[in-house]
């Protein structure tokens, strides 16, 4: 994206999903803090998040004076604020001084943030990164297991039914699944809860999303499918070039909206056909839909995003950041 007009809030999401695989993420974090300074933003308010993200842009890149530099600014454009966004920025700030050996400031910066893990739900994600980054993965531990059990007895009912009903519990129980599990701890009941909790998630995803989204045709199915049925070219593209570039932006949108275990279905037509069954038409919307859920169910699944050298997920032999990756940016 050419950050040449006035940037949008859904123009910073994308950019959030997209700048680190730009073929010059400084360049991005530069342009970010020159539409603040120019007034290019189409929400004045949202001047500490392009800050922010310019930071973490420079911070991913060891450019450490700039991501200070960017963050101090998105901190003084966030000014009183106590929200999530700009606790998120402090918690950065931290990270930074991490990197550069200034540990005391860092420390000091993250302490008042604490209690934070048990207001928002992304919380858990950035204060448990910048402790990590700081060698105090036991503290961010600490924290939230502490966490878990003020929210607990602050609940005093029975196990959460969902992840929904679980609200901020569900996000600070899985922050400690996942770093117990780094940090090489044994399950207790928390790690228990939070697995219960995830499979429930999971279960209520495959049941009600549009699984037929991430229906993947390989090169040859999809030439085969859409010889077959040309009119599917309107449900996955008129070329694989296309039907490509329609999954990796779906992938992306679904990573924003903090979907986890992402993967495509990778279909084919005597499949497809199978499902159907004799008699019916496979190219239906319900047929298809059908066959995808039935994949999601399965284990047939292709894990994404790969790391950006590694294949990419589309089986076409090259890298994922020269393949698929610009894709979603088209």
């Amino acid at each position: 994206m050419a950050l040449t007009s006035e940037l949008t809030s859904a123009d910073l999401a994308d950019l959030r999903q997209s700048a680190l695989g730009a073929a010059d993420p400084l360049g991005v974090a530069a342009d970010l803090a020159h539409a603040v300074e120019a007034g290019r933003l189409a929400d004045p308010q949202d001047a500490g998040l392009a800050l922010t993200l310019a930071a973490e842009i420079a911070e991913s890149r060891t450019k450490l004076d700039a991501a200070l530099r960017y963050v101090d600014a998105a901190l003084d454009a966030y000014g009183k604020r106590d929200d999530s966004p700009a606790a998120a920025a402090r918690a950065l700030r931290a990270r930074i001084l991490f990197r550069a050996g200034r540990a005391d400031e860092a420390n000091a910066e993250l302490e008042p943030l604490r209690p934070g893990l048990t207001q928002y739900p992304d919380a858990a994600a950035y204060l448990t990164a910048a402790l990590v980054v700081g060698g105090r993965g036991r503290d961010a531990e600490q924290w939230l297991t502490e966490a878990v059990q003020q929210v607990l007895a602050e609940r005093g009912a029975a196990e959460p039914a969902s992840a929904d009903d679980a609200g901020l519990l569900f996000f600070v129980l899985q922050q400690r699944h996942r770093l117990r599990h780094a940090l090489g701890m044994p399950h207790d009941t928390h790690d228990n809860l939070a697995e219960r909790l995830e499979t429930k998630l999971a279960n209520a995803q495959v049941a009600t999303e549009p699984a037929g989204d991430l229906l993947f045709w390989p090169q040859a199915e999809f030439t085969a499918l859409t010889g077959q049925w040309p009119a599917l070219t309107e449900a996955y593209g008129a070329t694989w070039d296309e039907h490509r570039a329609r999954l990796e932006r779906e992938l992306v949108r679904l990573a924003g909206t903090g979907r986890g275990d992402l993967a495509v279905l990778p279909g084919t037509v005597s499949g497809l056909t199978a499902h159907a069954g004799s008699g019916d038409d496979p190219a239906t919307a319900e047929n298809r839909a059908g066959y995808a859920q039935r994949l999601q169910a399965g284990t047939a699944k292709i894990s994404w995003p790969p790391e950006r050298n590694a294949a990419c997920w589309c089986g076409s032999g090259l890298k994922y950041k020269k393949c698929c990756l610009p894709r979603s940016r088209r």
